[in-house]
């Protein structure tokens, strides 16, 4: 597995490009991200959100309609991809697929699933290749995604610790922004907030 990144936008949103078996995987297109995917990507054959924030999802639309290829979405995000918060003129983009918590697909003989992490938003999920995860903006290095949003939820959000500190595998984690981690570096970090959150 190949994983290229390239933070996009003035937030720096990593937008990652997954190679498997000469298959692209386009996670997170931010703002701009286009012109980089076009550049660097031989087949892309699927468009993966993490969640429906607008820094995640700008491009959505734009590489859909040029590639042909098809959108999965967070079933719980879908009503953000059509959202224009905070009047920034973010174009539409409408799912293909929407993606039920937890499930796992089949996507071109890859199993991809999307781990239901809610909290930043709704729908804000992991997303799991070849046993990496893609967090989007549930895990940081050395954080977590904010809670404190429209559309977070504390409670959510502390239930979802809750859920990752029961896991035991170490795996590999490449988060919304910022550099990689790994489960194991950041399970002080994750017991600590679980314990501030009052939810």
């Amino acid at each position: 597995m190949d994983i290229k990144v390239h933070p996009m936008g003035d937030y720096a949103t990593n937008c990652y490009i997954v190679t498997i078996d000469e298959k692209d995987f386009i996670i997170d297109p931010g703002v701009g991200a286009t012109s980089w995917i076009k550049q660097n990507s031989t087949n892309p054959v699927a468009i993966l959100n993490t969640h429906g924030h607008f820094d995640h999802i700008w491009s959505n639309q734009e590489l859909k309609e040029f590639f042909n290829i098809k959108l999965y979405t967070p079933k719980d995000d879908e009503f953000m991809l059509t959202l224009n918060p905070y009047n920034l003129g973010m174009p539409p983009s409408y799912a293909d697929i929407l993606v039920n918590p937890d499930e796992e697909l089949d996507i071109f003989g890859v199993k991809i699933k999307f781990h239901h992490f809610p909290g930043h938003t709704p729908g804000c999920s992991m997303i799991e290749i070849n046993g990496t995860l893609f967090s989007g903006d549930f895990i940081f290095k050395g954080t977590i995604g904010r809670f404190d949003f429209p559309m977070s939820n504390p409670k959510d959000m502390k239930n979802s610790l809750q859920k990752i500190l029961t896991w035991k595998n170490n795996y590999h984690i490449y988060p919304g922004h910022g550099s990689k981690t790994t489960l194991n570096n950041e399970i002080d970090t994750l017991k600590l907030w679980e314990r501030q959150i009052k939810a």
